[in-house]
């Protein structure tokens, strides 16, 4: 949904509903008409709330709140964060119908969908994005733009060029796989295995290359540094990880 439309009338008067301090007020509508630098001079922008800032998440759930009301009245079920939205129907028929309730109730209240995201699919066959996971035929992954970030995070932290102690990258490595894994822990059990392998043999490489041999980790390498030998350095296994959180959610 694009929110470079919305009206600062109304979204005020939305705001004033649930919140009657006049100085936080006076400073959300002075973070709203905050000028705007595209020339020398600027301007004061009249609709529109300031892209990527802290607080546009939480004025889209006031704003968009009446549009959640209106959906469950209406018997459709709506999962939503900020301006993210995805609405689960039973087929093609219902999902039009939802379709047009949003796209009426947007129109008037001065906000447009996004074009290329606003989209009818089946869930089975074709999935969806949603929230940086791919959801298809009752499975989740982190999808494709996801996945390819924390790849190019690790090669940069992996590269067999790299000085650092062993013990360093390993510590520098397991704050990008613990915060991938916090929010990607819900993926599907597969991925987790395919990364851990993965990662051990960039580390391999690593290795492998301080011993003068060149080319990526494989085969005797895997008997030279083991997967315990990494463990026993501290390296976060997301295996683990994931096997951790589901003991815990049985207890």
């Amino acid at each position: 949904m694009s929110f470079d439309t919305i009206p600062h009338a109304e979204l005020m008067a939305r705001v004033e509903e649930k919140v009657a301090d006049g100085q936080v007020l006076e400073l959300l509508q002075a973070f709203l008409t905050q000028k705007v630098m595209e020339t020398a001079e600027g301007w004061t922008p009249e609709e529109g709330t300031p892209q990527g800032a802290v607080i546009s998440p939480l004025l889209s759930n006031i704003y968009l709140d009446p549009l959640d009301q209106q959906m469950a009245v209406r018997g459709f079920e709506m999962v939503r964060y900020a301006d993210d939205f995805v609405l689960l129907c039973r087929g093609e028929a219902e999902a039009c119908a939802a379709l047009a309730e949003v796209q009426a109730w947007t129109t008037s209240a001065g906000l447009r969908l996004h074009p290329t995201k606003t989209r009818i699919v089946n869930a089975q066959t074709e999935g969806f994005d949603f929230l940086g996971y791919r959801f298809v035929a009752g499975t989740r992954w982190s999808r494709a733009k996801s996945l390819k970030k924390f790849k190019d995070t690790i090669r940069a932290k992996t590269r067999r060029t790299e000085g650092q102690s062993l013990w360093a990258i390993i510590t520098d490595l397991n704050g990008t796989l613990r915060g991938w894994f916090e929010y990607f822990q819900h993926s599907c059990r597969f991925i987790f295995a395919v990364l851990d392998k993965w990662v051990r043999m960039r580390l391999r490489s690593i290795l492998r290359r301080r011993c003068g041999r060149s080319g990526r980790g494989r085969g005797a390498d895997h008997q030279r540094w083991p997967n315990a030998f990494f463990a026993a350095h501290g390296l976060l296994s997301l295996v683990a990880a994931r096997a951790a959180v589901g003991q815990s959610s049985r207890r």
